[in-house]
């Protein structure tokens, strides 16, 4: 496949914006689909990361691609290749939001990058969040998204390494409504969420995929529960898909000042790792 780099690496600079205010509501549904508690009157302090949730991009359902995303070529640049998958970010936090107060999200594509992986061409696009809530920074967020081929089904490979069981740990179900019930609460119409006949059938995997967020989110979360409060930074990385075809863990491991993270599927490898530190 041919790339014009020079092209994609056009949308560099390209900035999209969004702002909403945090409702009670979101709030409850939000705890609902977490099975958490915390304050959902205006005023109270917000749940870690329900940021995803607000001032999402909302294309039109005519302009979406095949796979449910927006079409590609308008804020993200039109990458040629088939499957999107979120690769890591990183969030600074500067204060908290509260229920009640807007949320604006203002996001700009800092980098492009062509590499060559072990299944063929990867392409990386680097976007940068700034979040406020009533014109307070709140958050900087770094997010890596990954384009690449799509991976042959009959590619023999070793059996991964299972991932060991941290200090900490909790297991986590998720069921096909869990999945629907986050893609909802963030405007996400990617089919690899809730379409089991595309993702098997057009994707190739063997479930539902669960969201990189969603696990940023619980591994950020437990983090906080841990230590007993939210931590200044927060770094993360995809190696492995989690399907909704077993139960996974969220885990975590003290390292000095900073708490090592990861999920797992039940037997299988680290699918998210992440850095937690205060």
């Amino acid at each position: 496949m041919e790339f014009d780099i020079d092209h994609l690496r056009g949308w560099i600079g390209h900035q999209d914006s969004a702002s909403e205010v945090l409702s009670p509501m979101l709030v409850r549904q939000f705890n609902a689909t977490f099975d958490r508690t915390s304050g959902e009157n205006p005023g109270d302090l917000a749940p870690l990361l329900i940021h995803f949730c607000l001032a999402q991009p909302t294309a039109p359902t005519a302009a979406l691609g095949p796979d449910g995303h927006a079409a590609r070529g308008e804020f993200l640049p039109p990458v040629p290749l088939p499957r999107r998958m979120w690769a890591g970010g990183a969030f600074t936090f500067h204060g908290d939001i509260r229920i009640g107060e807007e949320v604006r999200r203002v996001s700009t594509v800092r980098d492009v990058v062509l590499k060559q992986g072990r299944t063929g061409p990867l392409c990386f696009v680097a976007v940068d969040h700034e979040v406020t809530s009533n014109g307070r920074p709140v958050l900087s967020e770094r997010q890596d998204i990954v384009y690449r081929e799509a991976e042959s089904l009959a590619t023999a490979k070793a059996p991964p390494e299972p991932a060991p069981a941290g200090a900490h740990a909790a297991q986590i179900t998720p069921s096909a409504v869990y999945l629907f019930r986050y893609s909802a609460m963030t405007f996400n119409g990617h089919r690899i969420h809730h379409d089991k006949d595309y993702v098997r059938d057009v994707e190739g995997y063997p479930g539902l995929v669960v969201h990189g967020p969603l696990q940023a989110t619980l591994l950020c979360q437990f983090a906080a529960d841990l230590k007993g409060h939210a931590p200044k930074t927060f770094r993360f990385r995809s190696l492995s898909a989690i399907f909704d075809t077993a139960d996974f863990t969220v885990n975590a491991q003290a390292e000095g000042d900073t708490m090592k993270l990861w999920t797992a599927q039940l037997g299988g490898p680290v699918a998210m790792e992440a850095t937690a530190a205060w």
